[in-house]
């Protein structure tokens, strides 16, 4: 009986995240995220995977990261991505901001692009 519920909940747990990704994908999306930025692909923007690979870390760097992520995101800005400034999102509550960041930092890295210049 054990080994059966082991079983169950180890096959249940991939779509548990799989749920939470589209999910969080989803709050981009009602957001408005995507109207200027696609998973793969640069748009306006940076591809969700450019973020996740110039951001990834672990351990408080990585909590760091997804702070000034969510501190730009909320604000806006220019000069991380190139000139093309971000609008900021203030209106987005600090909670979907944090979903958001979450997701995106759960994406496949692809490159980091050249531009993206960090701000100190």
């Amino acid at each position: 009986m054990k080994l059966a519920v082991r079983m169950l909940a180890a096959l249940a747990l991939p779509l548990v995240a799989l749920g939470t990704a589209h999910a969080d994908e989803a709050l981009a999306k009602a957001k408005g995220c995507t109207a200027c930025h696609a998973v793969e692909k640069k748009m306006v923007g940076p591809a969700y995977a450019q973020v996740a690979a110039c951001y990834k870390a672990d351990g408080k760097k990585l909590a760091d990261n997804k702070a000034a992520l969510v501190k730009h995101i909320k604000a806006g800005g220019a000069g991380v991505w190139g000139q093309i400034p971000m609008p900021a999102h203030p209106q987005v509550s600090d909670a979907d901001v944090a979903k958001i960041v979450d997701w995106i930092m759960s994406v496949k890295p692809s490159e980091c692009p050249k531009e993206f210049k960090p701000k100190s």
